[in-house]
């Protein structure tokens, strides 16, 4: 008998018809033999209306009743699920996350995970109950409702799969695993069979948006092993686990691709100790994320330095950094909102050289300019115009072979 928690998300559980096929595979991996705690998201666009309906009220709501009120999209799922699954002859009990507890700290709409209480769940499984979990939810310990963010039922299930020693943790959504790349760009993408943490949280990092970064450091964290599959077929998806000798042949395993960012520099920077502080503190204490970074060299004592932001912070980031201008007496501060980061990731990276001048020189054939260039271990980030963006990802995926048909691997 296996521990086997399973996730399904908006789309999947995004009408009655559709939480009735959950339910079906659900009593199929029960009657397997197995003991099942799901693990569910608010039907999809649920929670975008209740937000819609915040906002009607106040431009400016409580965080406290905010989580109250976006927490009820997972409740009516847990419920409905479980009515279904009890209609079918199953016995199916729904837990929201107060009840599990699943206790977090006490930052509303972006709540971390402090401690999951597995005692009650337990005890349901050992009296061949289903067991069904609101995801995106927890209790700050005082009885106040938390969530832990937009995707925050893929942490859930992850947390409860690393609290209860599960075998394995199904994530099921509308795609059936991780691609190469976006297929809708390249359809000669094709499916990754396992991939490793690192790789997937690079992946998520950088514009992929089949797992929510935070579930999967966890599963690092915990070692886990995620299956991300479809919830429309019974086909294998991708298995994100810990790095294997397998991996390390494959030079690089995806491209991804983000067109929310954008650049701003800072021109005739004063080449002096502290400058850098002085720039960025400001923008840390508005938090706003900084990601790619590149200075000059230095001409005169004074340099230039160009930096990337989220688009939507843009605006904010520029009237922050004019008035830091101002007062560093640096030149004038220039932004550009059309670009778009496109990267390749894969472990192989750490024991193969000259990765670099493949995508160096992949770009270069087809006249694509490189403005700014990252790197890590198993990472290149480059900034490209963002009209080249499809036609970078393609050239990419083409020049490390991703385009081939896939090898068919035994686990």
């Amino acid at each position: 008998m296996a521990l086997v928690v399973q996730k399904y998300g908006g789309t999947s559980v995004g009408s009655v018809e559709r939480i009735r096929n959950v339910a079906n595979r659900i009593a199929k991996t029960f009657d397997a033999g197995n003991e099942v705690v799901v693990i569910v998201s608010a039907m999809s666009g649920e929670t975008n209306r209740l937000v819609a309906l915040a906002a009607e009220v106040t431009e400016t709501p409580s965080e406290r009743e905010y989580d109250v009120l976006v927490s009820t999209g997972e409740q009516v799922t847990i419920a409905l699920l479980s009515m279904c699954l009890q209609s079918m002859g199953y016995n199916a009990r729904s837990y929201l996350g107060s009840q599990i507890p699943m206790v977090t700290d006490k930052v509303h709409a972006r709540a971390r995970i402090k401690r999951i209480g597995d005692e009650n769940i337990r005890e349901d499984l050992e009296n061949g109950t289903i067991v069904i979990v609101a995801g995106f939810q927890g209790t700050d310990g005082e009885g106040n409702i938390t969530t832990l963010g937009r995707g925050g039922s893929d942490t859930s299930a992850v947390a409860v799969a690393a609290a209860m020693k599960a075998d394995v943790c199904e994530i099921y959504t509308d795609v059936d695993g991780v691609y190469t790349t976006d297929p809708r760009m390249v359809p000669e993408a094709r499916k990754i069979e396992k991939i490793s943490y690192d790789e997937m949280l690079e992946m998520a990092s950088l514009g992929a948006k089949v797992l929510q970064i935070r579930s999967v450091e966890f599963a690092k964290k915990y070692n886990v092993v995620i299956h991300v599959r479809s919830s429309f077929h019974d086909k294998p998806g991708t298995l994100v686990m810990k790095e294997d000798q397998d991996m390390e042949t494959v030079l690089v395993s995806g491209v991804a691709y983000n067109k929310d960012e954008a650049k701003i520099s800072i021109v005739g920077v004063p080449d002096q100790p502290g400058i850098s502080a002085q720039i960025f503190t400001p923008l840390s204490d508005n938090d706003i994320t900084v990601d790619m970074i590149i200075q000059n060299i230095s001409h005169q004592g004074a340099t230039d330095l160009t930096f990337t932001v989220p688009k939507g912070d843009c605006k904010k980031a520029v009237g922050i950094i004019e008035k830091v201008a101002e007062k560093i007496k640096a030149r004038g501060v220039r932004s550009d909102t059309e670009i778009s980061k496109v990267s390749i990731i894969g472990v192989g990276m750490r024991s193969h050289a000259g990765v670099a001048s493949t995508m160096f020189e992949a770009l270069s054939e087809e006249g694509i300019n490189i403005q700014m260039i990252s790197t890590s271990e198993i990472k290149v980030s480059c900034i490209v115009d963002a009209k080249y963006t499809e036609l970078a990802v393609r050239v990419l995926h083409n020049a490390f072979g991703l385009d081939l048909p896939e090898i068919e691997e035994k686990f």
